[in-house]
């Protein structure tokens, strides 16, 4: 007999792909930007692959300030990119500014994580 779940399970897991999804998309473009053997063909197929698995999950809701800046990246990236194509010179010129874009992402989502404060008042306290 197959288990019922609920909406909120249902709901949980869907965040958890949409997540999983987008951080697998952020972590597969930096390679291809920081690859100097990379081409706009590599780039355009893997991100059409990596935005559609994005997309199934894109009824769910999203609270993250953090996941809501990467997913309007990732939109405003494809749109400029893939919707309306660009050559291979540009796409060399590109690569390495969209790296240092998301690799600013990336350090504003491990600012959230680690705190230096936060074992302060821990010390204090022996």
């Amino acid at each position: 007999m197959p288990k019922e779940f609920s909406p909120k399970q249902i709901e949980r897991y869907k965040r958890q792909k949409l997540l999983g999804a987008i951080n697998k998309c952020t972590k597969n473009l930096y390679k291809i930007f920081k690859d100097k053997n990379s081409t706009y063909y590599i780039y355009k197929e893997k991100f059409i692959q990596l935005k559609k698995e994005i997309e199934k999950y894109k009824d769910v809701l999203i609270t993250s300030d953090y996941i809501k800046r990467v997913d309007n990246y990732i939109d405003k990236l494809y749109k400029e990119t893939i919707i309306n194509e660009i050559d291979e010179e540009i796409f060399q010129d590109l690569k390495e500014s969209e790296a240092t874009n998301l690799n600013r992402l990336q350090k504003s989502r491990n600012a959230l994580k680690y705190k230096k404060g936060k074992y302060k008042q821990i010390d204090n306290e022996w």
